[in-house]
């Protein structure tokens, strides 16, 4: 039996769709540019003159550092505004609105079940399961939520946002196998880079119907930037460009994350990594040895998940030391719980010295 073609995941009146063709989509050569409606002076305040032209859809430099950066070829990327973008993306290029679906697991990133709803495509949840080794994805429900309910998205979280738990690499590839391409199975690794799980983007080869998305925005310090991308056959990748607005990524954007993803730039990133992943520790035991915290979660990601035994007075004794944490209470299953980055050793400092107090006051 011929394997399934992955464009027949697209929506049908998206194939062959061409988008919108901007001024910078085509290669034109020339000194005098008058094509695109751009002033021929600079704004005042442009002191680089830089804006008064529309940016590269797609700048090339950055593309290639990207692409190098990821170990994928360019024709395989696409940027976009951070990884919100390429959510949307998916989620229009892929479903039909009132009729297909997509699958989330909860406690998860909100974005997928926004995009979901924007899109009038159904929302299929399949709780995250919390056990001895903290959350895990319960792989049975999602094949079934596709092969039985016709969901034609997943969205997985690697490491998972609020949980911080990441996902084996073989439960990944098990379920692309079980799905025989009924459905896309999106790797969401905006926390990679803090995490020792192999990724996802090892699967491309074997498995058309995997993508990925990473980010600038965590280990890169450059959420400022709105710098996204999302990974996966090219094909894909084409049917996402088109349905993408133009000039998602404004020129001194690209230009500041080209520059972060320099040689020396990426040497200060990794120590920051590691520093990150030291104190993630640190601050871990020094949670977990403090009264009033119930459970500290096992985290692959540059915060913690914590349930206290009164979240409200540990979130307002943060919030008295000037401390802004992640109130997930309102999150299925995390009634009791708060999200803490890792900040500087002397940030968390003072998130333990505020906990501490509070529970020698309570």
């Amino acid at each position: 039996m011929s394997k399934p073609d992955l464009l027949e995941l697209v929506r049908p009146d998206l194939r062959g769709f061409g988008g919108y063709k901007s001024a910078r989509s085509e290669d034109l050569r020339g000194d005098v540019w008058l094509n695109a409606n751009e002033s021929a002076w600079n704004n005042p305040a442009d002191a680089n003159a830089s804006l008064r032209r529309y940016p590269d859809p797609q700048p090339a430099a950055l593309k290639t550092a990207l692409a190098g950066l990821y170990g994928c070829a360019p024709e395989e990327l696409l940027i976009g505004r951070g990884s919100d973008e390429a959510i949307d993306l998916l989620v229009r290029a892929l479903c039909v609105a009132g009729q297909d679906a997509v699958v989330a697991t909860p406690p998860v990133f909100g974005m997928y079940a926004v995009s979901a709803r924007l899109q009038d495509a159904r929302l299929i949840t399949v709780p995250l399961i919390d056990g001895a080794e903290g959350f895990a994805p319960d792989f049975d429900g999602i094949a079934a939520a596709v092969l039985e309910q016709g969901a034609k998205i997943v969205f997985l979280c690697s490491p998972a946002n609020p949980t911080g738990a990441s996902i084996a690499l073989a439960r990944i590839e098990a379920l692309l196998q079980t799905l025989q391409g009924r459905a896309l199975v999106v790797v969401d690794e905006a926390y990679g880079e803090f995490s020792q799980v192999p990724s996802a983007l090892t699967l491309r080869a074997r498995h058309p119907e995997v993508a990925v998305l990473r980010t600038l925005s965590k280990a890169h310090a450059l959420a400022a930037a709105r710098v996204g991308v999302v990974i996966a056959d090219p094909r894909l990748i084409a049917v996402l460009r088109a349905c993408q607005a133009p000039y998602p990524v404004p020129t001194p954007c690209a230009e500041l994350a080209v520059a972060g993803l320099s040689p020396g730039a990426l040497a200060s990133t990794g120590a920051r990594i590691a520093l990150v992943i030291e104190e993630r520790a640190r601050l871990a035991c020094a949670l977990s040895a403090l009264p009033g915290v119930r459970r500290v979660y096992a985290s692959d990601a540059n915060f913690l998940l914590v349930r206290f035994a009164d979240a409200e007075g540990a979130f307002r004794a943060l919030l008295a030391a000037g401390v802004v944490v992640r109130d997930q209470r309102a999150a299925p299953q995390l009634q009791d719980a708060l999200r803490i980055t890792i900040g500087t050793p002397e940030q968390n400092a003072r998130v333990l010295a505020a906990l501490s107090a509070q529970a020698v006051a309570a």
